[in-house]
């Protein structure tokens, strides 16, 4: 397929790196920083977002946040002003359910369909194309667009319409949030008591306590390696999400507003660009002891 890909960060780069090797034609917007692994394999630069949807048969959008993704679909020159019928669009970005119903309609309107497709696995999981993929649209687009999934990431399920896709992720940012939290506040814990965390950890890894979370961010959390896989400063959007949204549905989240304040506590101490296992240094400062 020819396909666009904007949004060539710590994820999207990867990401696109994937569909490359696989074969498909690239289109990228060249006003934007492209990586040189990308630049040696032979992508396409266009200068606009909207000559790269006029290149492209599918369009995958992977930026930050919210404004990010309308000013790329909707702003000048964006990807809507390069739309044509029977075009598909696959935001890959983690933003707003609300929003993102009101661009697949915006979209629709043109006579193009569109997938909210959010993932999971950070940094580790693009690279490594096992990221998990939570996708919101229509059965049909859905098995149209899936081979090309299924280049980057492996548990890959279609949740529901427009949206659907976006709310599941902003769940798992809430489970991964409180598993982070819950990781740092044992692990300081364990190691304020006087146990190794490092022995402690490998005991656990054995339990009913076992995870992913303990696996990956509690060894970051013992050899202080907070170099970003996944930055707070995502991760307090996400969250900012869930808490906005759960206003609006009158549910209550109370320890992910706790998660959110640790996370704001980081960030207040210059800590935004770490990774989000470095949560467990707010519970340190409050302990005055540090997980080692």
């Amino acid at each position: 397929m020819k396909i666009g890909f904007l949004g060539l960060g710590i994820m999207g780069g990867p990401m696109a790196g994937h569909l490359l090797a696989a074969g498909h034609e690239l289109h990228v917007d060249g006003t934007h920083r492209v990586p040189s692994a990308l630049e040696e394999k032979g992508v396409k630069r266009w200068n606009s977002a909207k000559e790269v949807a006029e290149a492209s048969e599918l369009i995958i959008l992977m930026v930050p946040d919210t404004p990010d993704v309308e000013a790329v679909l909707f702003g000048e020159n964006g990807v809507a002003d390069g739309l044509s019928k029977g075009k598909i669009v696959v935001d890959m970005s983690s933003i707003s359910p609300v929003e993102t119903k009101e661009f697949a309609r915006r979209v629709n309107e043109l006579g193009c369909t569109y997938l909210d497709a959010p993932v999971s696995g950070g940094q580790v999981g693009a690279e490594q194309a096992t990221l998990t993929i939570m996708v919101g649209g229509d059965q049909a687009t859905f098995a149209t667009v899936l081979p090309i999934f299924q280049l980057m990431g492996k548990n890959i399920t279609l949740v529901g319409e427009n949206g659907a896709g976006q709310t599941c992720k902003v769940a798992n940012q809430i489970i991964v949030a409180l598993n982070i939290e819950a990781v740092a506040e044992a692990l300081l814990f364990a190691s304020k008591a006087g146990a190794d965390p490092v022995r402690v950890r490998e005991a656990l890894m054995g339990g009913f306590a076992s995870s992913k979370v303990l696996e990956v961010h509690g060894e970051r959390m013992i050899k202080r390696t907070f170099n970003p896989g996944f930055r707070i400063s995502l991760h307090q959007k996400d969250l900012n999400l869930a808490l906005a949204n759960a206003r609006k549905l009158q549910v209550a989240l109370p320890n992910t507003a706790t998660a959110q304040e640790l996370f704001n506590a980081v960030s207040a101490n210059g800590g935004s660009g770490l990774d989000h296992s470095a949560l467990v240094t707010a519970l340190e400062k409050l302990a005055a002891h540090e997980v080692k």
